[in-house]
C-alpha cells in the first residue's frame, strides 16, 4: 500500500475544502484541490493525476504548504517582479526626465529637434564619446514624441472666442429644432477650395534607392470647389466652379438647397415651404457675408469666429480631393476639371471615412 503524504495541519480538511471551493484564482484552487484531495488520503500521484499536474510539481506545492501554511499556496507570479533584461539604458531615470524638459525648449543650436541632435545630447549629458543617431530618434519615441507637421493658426485667432463657439454650438443647434420642432434639422459646413495648372508635390511611397520625379510647368489658372459636409453622417455635395464671388455663392447656396432635399416634396405640391432646415456654417470670408448673397430660404448661415480654420471640418475635404492631382502634370484646366469631377463622384460614397476626419468632438449636437 503507498504511503501516506505527510501534510501539516495548518488547516482542517473542512476548511481546505473550503479555500478550494472559494478561491477566485485558477492556479491558487488547483493547489487547494491537491491538498484536500490529500488531507482525504489520496496519495500525491492519484491527487495530481485527478487535478491535472505532474507529481514533481505537487510534490513542492505540498512542501511549500507545509513550511509556510497558506502562504505558501498563493500564486506569486501575479506579482509583477522587475527582472532586468537587455542591456542597461543610455540614460538613467533622472536623465530621461531632464530629455523631456529640454525637448519643450530649442536645441542648443537653436533650430529644431531630430535624432542625431537627441544623439548629441546624450553624448553631453553621459560623457560617452558615441551614440548612434536612431538612439536619438528611439529616445524622441520614447518621450511621447512623434514627427508632425503643425497645423497653421493665424496670429489674428481669438482661443476664448472659439472656445465658446465651440461650447455654445449644441446649444445653437438644440435651439433650432425647438424652433421648428417638425422640421427635420441638418448641420452642414461650407468652405472653398483651390486648385489648378500649378504642381501639387507631395510625398509618396517609392522603391528604396529610386528618387520619384514629378513632370511641372508652372502656370496660374484655377478652378474652385465649392465643397459642403455634414459631418454627422459624412455625406458630401461639391461644385465645381470657375471663380469666387458672391454671384457664384448665390447660385451654388441655391444648387445645394435643392440637391440636400429642401424642396423636394415642396415643389411637387407647388409650394416653397421648406421640408427641412439646413444650419450651414461658414468662415468670415468678405463674400460669404456680403448683403449681396442670395440665401435660399431653409438655409440659416451660422458664421465661425474669425482667423479659425480649425473649426472648419469642410477643410478636411481637401487633402481627399487633391490626391487625383498630386504629382501629375495638366495641359489644361479642363483636365483637371475632368479628374474632380470623379473625385467628387467618388467622395459620395466615402462617408465613413469623411465621418472620421470631419466630426470634431465638440460636434456633440447629436
Amino acid at each position: 500500500m503507498p504511503k501516506k503524504a505527510y501534510l501539516a495541519d495548518h488547516l482542517s480538511n473542512s476548511e481546505l475544502k473550503k479555500r478550494y471551493r472559494a478561491s477566485q484564482d485558477p492556479v491558487e484552487a488547483r493547489r487547494w484541490h491537491l491538498l484536500w484531495k490529500i488531507s482525504l488520503g489520496w496519495t500525491i500521484k492519484n491527487a495530481a493525476v485527478a487535478v491535472g499536474i505532474n507529481y514533481q510539481y505537487a510534490f513542492k506545492i505540498i512542501k511549500k504548504y507545509n513550511e509556510l501554511g497558506e502562504q505558501g499556496v498563493k500564486n506569486l507570479k501575479k506579482k509583477s517582479v522587475n527582472h532586468p533584461r537587455g542591456k542597461k539604458p543610455l540614460l538613467n531615470e533622472q536623465q530621461f526626465q531632464e530629455l523631456t524638459v529640454q525637448l519643450k525648449k530649442r536645441p542648443p543650436d537653436g533650430g529644431i529637434w531630430t535624432g542625431p541632435k537627441v544623439a548629441r545630447w546624450i553624448e553631453t549629458i553621459t560623457g560617452k564619446k558615441k551614440v548612434w543617431n536612431q538612439r536619438g530618434w528611439d529616445y524622441l519615441k520614447k518621450s511621447k514624441y512623434s514627427w508632425q507637421k503643425p497645423r497653421p493658426k493665424h496670429q489674428k485667432g481669438d482661443l476664448i472666442e472659439q472656445q465658446k463657439f465651440k461650447d455654445n454650438f449644441p446649444l445653437i443647434v438644440q435651439q433650432l429644432r425647438s424652433k421648428f420642432p417638425d422640421t427635420q434639422v441638418e448641420v452642414w459646413f461650407f468652405d472653398e477650395h483651390r486648385v489648378g495648372l500649378k504642381p501639387i508635390i507631395k510625398k509618396i511611397w517609392a522603391p528604396i534607392g529610386e528618387r520619384p520625379t514629378a513632370v511641372v510647368q508652372h502656370r496660374y489658372e484655377w478652378l474652385y470647389i465649392y465643397g459642403f459636409v455634414e459631418p454627422k453622417t459624412g455625406k458630401t455635395l461639391c461644385y465645381l466652379i470657375p471663380r469666387v464671388n458672391n454671384q457664384w455663392l448665390s447660385l451654388v447656396d441655391q444648387a445645394f438647397a435643392l440637391d440636400v432635399g429642401i424642396y423636394q416634396e415642396a415643389l411637387d405640391l407647388g409650394s416653397r415651404e421648406p421640408k427641412k432646415v439646413i444650419l450651414l456654417v461658414e468662415d468670415n470670408a468678405g463674400w460669404h457675408r456680403s448683403q449681396q448673397v442670395k440665401i435660399p430660404e431653409g438655409i440659416i448661415v451660422k458664421f465661425l469666429p474669425p482667423y479659425s480654420p480649425e473649426l472648419q471640418p469642410a477643410e478636411r475635404l481637401w487633402s481627399l480631393i487633391d490626391e487625383p492631382l498630386v504629382n501629375e502634370y495638366f495641359q489644361t484646366i479642363d483636365e483637371i476639371e475632368e479628374r474632380l469631377v470623379t473625385r467628387c463622384q467618388l467622395l459620395q460614397t466615402m462617408t465613413s471615412e469623411i465621418k472620421n476626419l470631419t466630426n470634431y468632438h465638440w460636434l456633440t449636437y447629436d
